[in-house]
């Protein structure tokens, strides 16, 4: 069991014993402290106290209200493809543990993929936006009015796109749209580090859309009841019902693999994702044997060891296929072309081996409310930018 998933194990309550239960005791306790000081930083944005900045160009975020995975970057990808057709867009994001202050990731795709993935392999976002939004510019500022100012002064932005920023206000935005994951909405239910709220669930109140992803993980009964909830907070914002659709398997060789003939063979799955169960109900809902996992933190940095021993479970377990997401990717396939000469040393690392490592590609679809969502951005922007083609 990696630490990510003993944490989960804790704060879930699934961890028992007079150790587990202090533990969580002194966790509440630093929750209350953590609690007072974003309820404080919240009021003094809203009061007009805290300085709030705003730029020459429409501003969009796409953020979250807890830590982990709720599917923010497919709905980044998504909202990147819905505006850029009729103005020009650029897409800020932090940049998870990003070395430098700012850059503009490249838009060669191999560039993307192996230099600038070998120099920061902590950035697996920022290349995965690269890639699927190539008409898109993508700055990687830690200060999001600086990158901001970047994206408008350098490349004319008109619309910005803003990863996970609803918890940075210095930049004014027009519209907040919250992915919550069906799966765990509210992590459960308490402020970090006793739970995995990052702010208090009313401040969904600030919101003008929810996204709830990974509808189909879960019953209509609890779909119904987390809508009721989240009505209950903002009668007022959009809520939109998306799930986490599975494309096809793509090697690095670039073989493309249906998913209908996925339902054939035996895989192995890995990830560092914030929820590796997702992932992992996501393949077995391919129809395929799941005959292998295994479950890295979040962000993990894969190395050639790593996957070598990653590749050894999977020959042992009998797998066709070593899936994996494309989040993931991004710093497997940059580990896979760096190792060079070390493949001598470590043979099993070859591509071309018995078992092919491949990505999961999805897209996000809309079984409810794509129609509101996208009526509410259209008219977002309307009030900022012209929207003539």
């Amino acid at each position: 069991m990696n630490c990510e998933q003993g944490y989960r194990k804790l704060i879930s309550g699934q961890s028992s014993g007079a150790g587990a239960r202090l533990i969580r005791t002194l966790l509440a306790v630093a929750a209350i402290g953590y609690s007072l000081v974003v309820r404080l930083r919240n009021f003094l944005y809203s009061s007009g106290w805290l300085k709030t900045h705003r730029v020459d160009a429409a501003v969009i975020c796409v953020g979250n209200i807890t830590v982990g995975g709720t599917g923010k970057t497919p709905l980044v990808v998504w909202l990147c493809r819905q505006t850029i057709t009729n103005s020009k867009c650029a897409i800020l994001t932090r940049g998870y543990k990003a070395r430098r202050a700012s850059c503009v990731m490249p838009r060669a795709k191999e560039e993307c993929n192996t230099q600038y993935a070998v120099r920061n392999t902590q950035t697996d976002e920022p290349a995965i936006l690269t890639e699927s939004c190539p008409q898109a510019k993508v700055v990687v500022n830690a200060d999001g009015v600086a990158g901001a100012a970047e994206a408008i002064g350098q490349f004319g932005a008109e619309v910005l796109i803003m990863d996970d920023g609803f918890q940075h206000r210095r930049l004014a935005r027009d519209l907040d749209i919250i992915a919550i994951d069906a799966t765990l909405p509210f992590g459960y239910g308490k402020m970090l580090p006793a739970g995995l709220l990052r702010e208090p669930v009313t401040s969904l109140k600030r919101a003008g859309a929810v996204v709830i992803t990974r509808c189909d993980q879960i019953s209509e009964a609890r779909l119904s009841r987390l809508e009721e909830q989240l009505r209950s907070i903002n009668s007022e914002m959009v809520i939109a019902k998306s799930i986490h659709a599975p494309v096809s398997a793509r090697t690095a060789e670039g073989e493309e693999i249906d998913t209908s003939l996925l339902k054939s063979k035996k895989i192995f799955a890995f990830c560092g994702i914030g929820n590796p169960d997702a992932f992992l109900n996501t393949v077995a809902a391919l129809g395929s044997e799941l005959v292998g996992s295994k479950v890295f933190d979040d962000h993990h940095h894969y190395t050639g060891r790593c996957l070598a021993d990653i590749r050894e479970l999977a020959e042992k377990s009998g797998a066709d296929l070593v899936l994996t997401t494309q989040k993931d990717w991004t710093k497997v396939i940059s580990e896979f072309r760096s190792v060079g000469s070390a493949r001598d040393k470590l043979p099993i690392l070859d591509i071309e081996s018995t078992v092919p490592f491949a990505r999961l590609a999805i897209e996000m679809r809309f079984p409810a409310g794509q129609d509101e969502l996208t009526a509410l951005i259209r008219d977002t922007l309307a009030g900022r930018i012209s929207t003539e083609d």
